[in-house]
């Protein structure tokens, strides 16, 4: 057993100050590991919730009958990487909702496009952003209805030369002041049709229901 003196004499040593701080960065260690255990569950379950959220405002309530939030796959529209939602009905592929990003005038953009077997758009909502509130914030349903204008939509209608903003000369209106922000949203939108018109066969295919 160490005494006190013996102790004394040990503290300013470099054997013993490298000991000490071995130990403290051991209990720090520890320490973060019961907190990231501890915390790890409770956003898994937070980011799933609010997945399943997402995902039902863009699916009809009758178009499925598994949990698309758990029946996913990973997917890229060129560098972007994608999840692919897959919903089902009786085992069969219905639809999908591709959870992609944009970038827009804020920074990067996330949203959700919802897309029926027959490659018409059931539905787009905004997931986050940093637009500039009061012009570019209007992508969000809470703000105005104008993602609701994509809803029916594929790729023949409008024409492809129209899946652009009127301020170049496409069918979607754009928001005064923030041009930046809904010419973003498009653009994704459309890709990410294009992406399910090459892409459907494979996707359904990998993924078979248990």
């Amino acid at each position: 057993m160490i005494g006190n003196h013996s102790l004394e004499r040990l503290r300013p040593t470099i054997p013993f100050q490298a000991a000490m701080l071995a130990l403290t960065v051991m209990l720090a260690s520890a320490a973060l590991g019961l907190a990231d255990r501890a915390t790890r569950q409770p956003i898994a379950d937070a980011v799933a919730a609010d997945t399943r959220t997402s995902l039902a405002q863009v699916l009809p309530t009758d178009s499925y009958d598994n949990d698309p939030t758990d029946d996913v796959i990973d997917a890229r529209d060129g560098d972007v990487p994608v999840a692919v939602h897959v919903a089902r009905k009786g085992g069969v592929p219905t639809a999908v909702v591709i959870a992609t990003r944009a970038r827009g005038y804020g920074g990067e953009i996330g949203l959700v496009v919802g897309i029926s077997r027959g490659e018409r758009v059931l539905g787009v909502r905004i997931t986050r952003h940093a637009e500039t509130p009061g012009l570019g914030d209007k992508i969000e349903i809470a703000k105005s209805d104008w993602v609701t204008s994509f809803a029916g939509r594929h790729l023949a209608d409008p024409e492809p030369a129209k899946w652009a903003v009127r301020k170049d000369g496409g069918a979607f209106d754009q928001f005064a002041g923030a041009t930046i922000t809904p010419r973003a949203v498009v653009a994704a939108v459309k890709r990410s049709l294009e992406l399910y018109r090459r892409e459907h066969a494979t996707w359904f295919a990998l993924r078979k229901p248990s």
